[in-house]
């Protein structure tokens, strides 16, 4: 920062220069004055006459009536005093005309008081450049105030605020003391915002002291009191900012509103629909910031009856529900709840549509994937009404870009970006490095990771995620702790060197994208540290961590844990209950899945507003397949729409063809797939029906399945797996063998075999056969050891699991290196007798290794849970969870 000259007539000055650009958010935006008349005032007026009038209207904030009953008293030949001066250089700080601020400091020089002879005109125009973006000239007259009070530090500390340098402002108010002034409550605002916009550390260190000059001076006043408020709350000290409401009665609408919207934007959603309670007990009205400050508490808490009833409260007030800012609250709770149509006839109401509500209205549209609609309105406002698309609009039309398939080169639309100029934005780039992983190019999202000069909590939010569904859950898990890692950092004026900091902490979002990873990994071990980080930072509670926490217990075997977070959740939505109904059909509890589904449409009818959606039809299918549950499902198949309003869709059918062949009713499956309506979707169905034909061989029948589904996806290999799998059972050597040509042939390959394991501080993974992992020859000697006492105890190999022709001794060498076996041996050699073995597969388990798991179970005495592809397996005492039914 430069240096500021120190005036010789000056007896303290700043020690430096601010910057002197104001934010962009702050420049002025209103268009030029076009000056009308006043009411017409009398030549003969004497000077007093005009310039009572002249401070009349300043008063009264009638900014450029003032502005024009000055230019016509100078018209009139009517010279200002000391007294004109200060009331029309308000009026133009009101309006934030810069320029014209500049002639009316030329008038008082003009006029004779431009000696710095009045303090008051002095102290106005350091207020006024302060306002109208001078801030280089607020410091020269400043700088040049021979007898500076009270009020010309107040104007110099308020200015520097307002262009957000706020250590400067401090050093400012530190000088103010040296000088022997006292703070007013105007100061003491203006330092109350300097400390909130501090680093957390050095904000309360200093806030606690301005706080204390409060107390000891007795400014307690209803606006010095909410200037503290939103300091605290903002310096992530809500309780503090909530004692200070509680303390004071002297409370206004702009008290009721900083906390309101301080517990929003903390995520303590229900705090704030309380608050909104209390405020309209006490008789104040709440206005629209009001409505747009709660508003998101509705749609993040997925209250759609409370956001409705706070949308007819906005509609009896007047005005309000033209306001655009309530308008696009409105539009966002709505899209959030999932009532897209109503969100849209909300917009439609709104006249003065800004640039908010037409993103709010297209971000609605592409969370709920209407990709085509977000993209039509996203044309509207740029071709009809005339918008430039911001940050915000490109961050949300990214996303249903890419997901439209009609669009072929996807990366089109990062072009668009860089030809708005918006590919340096943080929150434009977090979009791309979505967008780039959804399309399977990791290296691309990191590659604008690393390049972010600005990261955020959002940016690492993205990038885990995008390793997530890449399927590189441990490489996320990595990133994870890269993002927590502790920094030397120093901090404020030397109050606290080389200060230990953590740059950024995890939230609800990063938990529940992270939370996934370990589920897919059965990493239990740091899916219980995430939980206890969640208890300690008060996040599990929330109903988006608490669903993430149920699917993570149960997807790493722990039905009991999952169960209990899930009964300890003060607020369920709709996913939580899928989740949970998933989570026992998963683990072969389908009677238990109907019990919650009962559970789930009973607390619907009480007043409830959680509903069944097809997601929770497709968990019950599942869970009535793995049970071998066929009248149940098919029962529940015809009364979903009769009784719940839900039309089948092709998932639903490709469930039930699941239930029926699992069954052995290859036959009725077959004849199911062909009364599904035309124009359905049948890959679903077809896949689920060579399933079937796999686990009970039918040739023929798995043949028809196979065709049509190698016309419809000729390039997924497991089409191709299935088949071959069925002939090579079936003995058909060369049919077997001439399919995987035409796979080799058309460069579709197998997914392999690979199981994981946790151990430590480590995920282990293994593949079929692998010998790459350290203790892969002694894993491998165990395993054949183990083998011969298998066969001691009646084991006998399924070598008919080995789709090769080859003999029967190479057959089991291979079947001793299936990878969940390596995962077993893994854990039994690593970890305490008695320990839960706990394995993860990629792909359904072999009839070999299921027998085998149940022998280990019992010669080793341990417990194993294995999850594959579908389902559970619980292995103890030589027996399975599923009954051999999978």
């Amino acid at each position: 920062m430069s240096t500021y000259t120190q005036h010789p007539l000056s007896p303290i000055s700043l020690p430096f220069s601010p910057s002197t650009s104001l934010p962009s958010h702050q420049q002025p935006t209103k268009p030029p004055i076009s000056y009308s008349s006043p009411k017409p005032i009398s030549i003969s007026h004497s000077q007093a006459s005009w310039i009572e009038s002249l401070r009349s209207r300043s008063r009264s904030n009638l900014f450029r009536e003032a502005i024009s009953t000055y230019i016509e008293m100078i018209g009139s030949g009517v010279s200002p005093d000391n007294f004109a001066f200060p009331a029309v250089l308000k009026a133009v700080a009101g309006i934030q005309e810069l320029y014209l601020g500049k002639q009316i400091h030329a008038h008082v020089f003009k006029f004779g008081y431009g000696s710095f002879s009045s303090v008051t005109i002095d102290n106005t125009l350091v207020n006024m450049y302060g306002k109208c973006g001078g801030l280089d000239d607020a410091y020269k007259v400043f700088d040049r105030i021979t007898e500076r009070d009270q009020v010309s530090w107040n104007s110099i500390i308020s200015a520097l605020c307002r262009f957000e340098e706020w250590e400067v402002a401090i050093k400012a108010f530190r000088l103010m003391l040296m000088e022997g002034f006292e703070p007013s409550s105007f100061t003491l605002v203006s330092m109350a915002l300097a400390c909130s916009n501090l680093r957390k550390r050095d904000g309360l260190w200093l806030g606690k002291q301005i706080h204390g000059c409060c107390f000891r001076k007795g400014h307690w006043r209803t606006f010095s009191n909410n200037a503290l408020m939103a300091m605290y709350a903002k310096l992530g000290r809500l309780d503090d900012a909530k004692s200070l409401l509680v303390l004071f009665e002297d409370r206004d609408l702009v008290t009721w509103n900083s906390m309101i919207s301080s517990f929003s934007q903390n995520e303590r959603f229900m705090e704030a629909l309380m608050f909104l309670r209390l405020m309209v007990l006490e008789g104040v009205k709440p206005d629209g910031v009001t409505f747009a400050s709660v508003l998101p508490a509705c749609s993040h808490l997925d209250l759609l009856r409370t956001g409705k009833e706070i949308h007819a409260y906005a509609l009896r007030t007047d005005d309000v529900i033209e306001n655009s800012f309530v308008g696009s609250a409105l539009v966002d709770m709505y899209c959030n709840c999932g009532q897209v149509e109503s969100g849209r006839l909300v917009f439609d109401g709104v006249l003065d549509r800004k640039i908010g509500l037409w993103n709010a209205m297209i971000t609605g549209y592409a969370q709920s994937e209407h990709d085509e609609k977000a993209l039509m309105l996203f044309i509207e406002m740029e071709a009809a009404a005339g918008l430039y698309s911001n940050a915000t609009t490109m961050s949300s039309i990214v996303p249903a870009y890419v997901r439209c398939e009609g669009i072929s080169r996807k990366e089109g639309i990062h072009g668009y970006v860089i030809k708005r100029g918006l590919e340096t934005n943080r929150y434009v780039q977090n979009a791309l490095i979505d967008m780039y992983s959804r399309m399977g190019d990791i290296k691309t999202s990191k590659r604008i990771f690393d390049s972010m000069e600005d990261r955020d909590i959002v940016s690492w939010n993205t990038i885990i995620t995008s390793y997530v569904i890449c399927g590189r859950s441990s490489d996320a898990l990595l990133l994870l702790h890269e993002m927590q890692r502790i920094e030397e950092k120093s901090t404020y004026d030397g109050a606290y060197n080389d200060e230990k900091q953590v740059p950024f902490k995890p939230n609800s979002i990063t938990l529940m994208t992270v939370l996934p990873g370990c589920a897919s990994l059965s990493a239990l071990a740091k899916g219980k540290e995430i939980h206890a980080y969640a208890i300690r930072n008060l996040l599990a509670s929330q109903v988006t961590v608490g669903s993430a926490l149920v699917d993570m217990y149960a997807k790493c075997g722990c039905l009991n844990l999952a169960r209990r977070v899930f009964d300890q959740m003060p607020i369920r939505n709709v996913i939580t209950w899928n989740v949970i109904i998933m989570a026992y059909g998963m683990h072969g509890k389908g009677k238990e899945s109907l019990e919650l589904f009962e559970d789930m449409v009973a607390e619907g009818v009480k007043g409830g507003e959680v509903k069944p959606t097809e997601v929770t039809f497709i968990a019950l299918f599942a869970a009535c397949s793995h049970s071998g549950m066929v009248d149940e499902g098919l029962s529940l198949f015809h009364k979903m729409k009769n009784e719940h309003g839900i039309e089948p869709a092709p998932d639903h059918y490709a469930c039930i063809v699941d239930l029926v062949g699992r069954a052995g009713k290859v036959e009725e499956a077959y004849g199911l797939v062909n009364t599904m309506p035309s124009g359905f979707d049948k890959v679903g169905a077809w896949s689920s029906l060579l399933g079937a034909c796999r686990i009970h061989h039918n040739i023929e029948i798995g043949e028809i399945a196979a065709e049509n589904l190698l016309q419809l996806q000729p390039d997924v290999a497991s089409h191709y797996v299935l088949l071959s799998n069925i002939y090579s059972s079936a003995g058909l050597w060369d049919k077997a063998m001439n399919l995987r040509r035409r796979m080799k042939a058309m460069g579709v390959k197998k997914e392999p075999g690979c199981s994981w394991i946790e151990y430590g501080d480590e995920v282990h993974k293994f593949l079929a056969g692998d010998l790459s992992h350290p203790q892969s020859e002694k894993l491998h000697d165990f395993l054949e050891t183990l083998s011969e006492r298998l066969k001691k105890e009646g084991y006998v190999p399924d070598t008919a699991c080995v789709l090769h022709d080859i003999d029967e001794e190479e057959k089991e060498t291979i079947l001793c290196g299936h990878s969940e076996k390596l995962a077993i041996a893994f854990g039994i050699l690593n970890t305490p007798p008695g320990t839960t073995i706990r394995v993860a597969k990629n792909l359904r388990v072999c009839n070999d290794c299921h027998t085998a798991s149940k022998f280990i179970s019992k010669i080793e005495d341990r417990e194993i849970i294995l999850r594959d592809a579908r389902r559970f397996h619980h292995f103890k005492d030589g027996t399975c969870s599923c009954g051999d039914y999978w």
